[in-house]
């Protein structure tokens, strides 16, 4: 098969196949915070490398699991050391595609500037050509990048936007399908009102983008349901994703299923329960529940 078709089979999956994507790219800060939540506490490793080996222990054990695979989740973000090891002998990517059936994402954020306007936006990218063609070799079909608004400012929220669909311009261009996550803090004293900025800039840069050039966003769920329909009907969006933010996944699922036409991308709600310490039977399923519960509120 050609990489076109790949990468159409790859589009046609993203986009018409029910399902929603695994965010299993917790890195730098958050990685510690995960393993934590794993049940594997800091004193656990020595170094930096050590500590990526046994995240990727904890990932790889996710992803073999007998109940991730393509029939319930289309795609899985990874951040770059993911994306370099291997699982069962196989690169990341390759695996996730060619024996899972799950479409492989990269995240290519160096993390968040300090706040500014009420917003964090993300940190200057000077790698990200290598990256992209890195990416691009190892069989990665699209990117994410984050952003953070903290408050309902104008100003801030033009700027986050403005930003992401400028780095989504490289990223387009580099043959990958950018992910544009301007995230809404769930705890913004102004929810609501950021969200109203939010999908006002959202638009104006989406009605400005050429017929058949292709993003994804990954957003937060909205105060108001249905908020985001504009969006998910746009000729230039491939699928709106939410992302679970914090709130617990029995909240996420609930909000979600209020938001028809969006499914979960979501990371600690995924992954919430479980525990190095579970037997691979335990482990395995209680994470088939969580998935089910995720694919059933995705499927609304």
């Amino acid at each position: 098969m050609t990489s076109l078709g790949l990468n159409e089979l790859q589009q046609q999956k993203m986009k018409m196949h029910p399902g929603f994507i695994a965010a299993l790219d917790q890195s730098g800060g958050s990685t510690p915070e995960a393993l934590r939540h794993y049940g594997i506490k800091e004193g656990a490793w020595s170094s930096e490398d050590e500590m990526l080996a046994i995240v990727h222990q904890m990932r790889t054990r996710i992803i073999t699991s007998p109940s991730f695979t393509g029939e319930r989740i289309i795609g899985a973000i990874l951040f770059e050391n993911t994306m370099d090891r291997d699982i069962e002998r196989r690169p990341s990517a390759d695996y996730l595609w060619n024996v899972k059936h799950i479409v492989p994402f990269l995240k290519v954020d160096k993390g968040l500037a300090a706040e500014k306007d009420g917003v964090q936006l993300m940190k200057p990218m000077p790698g990200l050509a290598a990256l992209l063609g890195k990416a691009k070799a190892k069989g990665i079909f699209g990117t994410k990048m984050r952003s953070l608004i903290k408050q309902a400012n104008a100003a801030g929220i033009k700027d986050i936007v403005s930003q992401q669909f400028e780095v989504a311009g490289q990223i387009t261009g580099a043959g990958l399908l950018p992910i544009i996550e301007p995230e809404v803090d769930i705890h913004c004293p102004e929810k609501a009102e950021a969200e109203q900025l939010l999908k006002a800039a959202l638009l104006k840069e989406l009605n400005e983008l050429p017929a058949g050039q292709l993003v994804m966003l990954k957003l937060t769920l909205p105060e108001r349901d249905d908020f985001y329909a504009d969006c998910v009907r746009h000729p230039n969006v491939l699928r709106v994703v939410a992302l679970s933010g914090g709130y617990t996944r029995e909240e996420a699922n609930e909000r979600l299923r209020r938001n028809h036409g969006i499914v979960a991308s979501f990371s600690r709600a995924l992954v919430e329960e479980l525990s190095a310490r579970q037997s691979d039977a335990e482990f395995n399923a209680l994470l088939d529940r969580s998935i089910q519960s995720i694919f059933e509120a995705s499927s609304t």
